[in-house]
């Protein structure tokens, strides 16, 4: 996992309360053996046509299809995001796609987690806060945030300024890249050290005859 610190960036509006996980990747897409390449499913009803000739296709009316959008790495939208079941795909679909960044003012419970684990920044604001930044994204899809993990905050250049906070120690895996096999493997070498004195001990047991 790469390490994360402060993104700037043009944000995505998407202005839609509880949108579940199923929206963000349909189930379909859960039989895959992979883990990388969720990203080309991401919210992939609302990307495509779903009735009439046309079925299947891009639809120019959905806002990551917008051309002004692409590139954008943060997404704003509104309460409760990706509630429903807990298919960690969805903070890969997320992630794969671009987004280092998601502002609401409130997330599911296990998204939160699994985002966190992913390399997402989930940064919490008011929704008078989130409707300003929906407000400004959607006038000028080139309007830039900047998001400081290290100091917490959310800034543009119009004057817009945000605290936000973060638990300790999803901050710090963030900031230093570490997912969970990143944190086993900080203490490797007492693993390795470990597992050594233990094949050693095993071979010492005494035979009690308990299969």
């Amino acid at each position: 996992m790469q390490p994360i610190n402060i993104i700037r960036s043009k944000a995505v509006p998407l202005p839609l309360p509880n949108i579940d996980t199923d929206q963000i990747i349909p189930k379909q897409f859960l039989k895959r053996i992979e883990r990388t390449g969720y990203g080309d499913f991401l919210f992939f009803d609302w990307r495509r046509i779903q009735e009439g000739p046309n079925t299947g296709e891009p639809n120019p009316d959905f806002v990551l299809n917008r051309p002004e959008y692409q590139g954008a790495e943060i997404l704003i939208t509104e309460k409760n995001f990706a509630c429903g079941s807990s298919r960690e795909h969805a903070a890969w679909a997320l992630r794969q796609y671009g987004f280092l960044v998601v502002i609401a003012p409130t997330f599911a419970d296990i998204f939160s987690s699994n985002a966190g684990k992913n390399g997402i920044v989930l940064v919490r604001l008011s929704e008078e806060q989130v409707q300003a930044l929906l407000s400004r994204s959607t006038a000028n899809p080139g309007h830039q945030l900047t998001v400081s993990l290290e100091d917490q905050t959310v800034t543009d250049t119009d004057g817009f300024s945000a605290h936000f906070d973060i638990d300790p120690f999803r901050k710090y895996c963030l900031l230093n890249g570490l997912d969970d096999i990143g944190l086993t493997l900080r203490y490797e070498h007492e693993l390795d050290t470990f597992e050594s004195k233990h094949d050693e001990d095993f071979w010492f047991l005494p035979k009690t005859g308990i299969a």
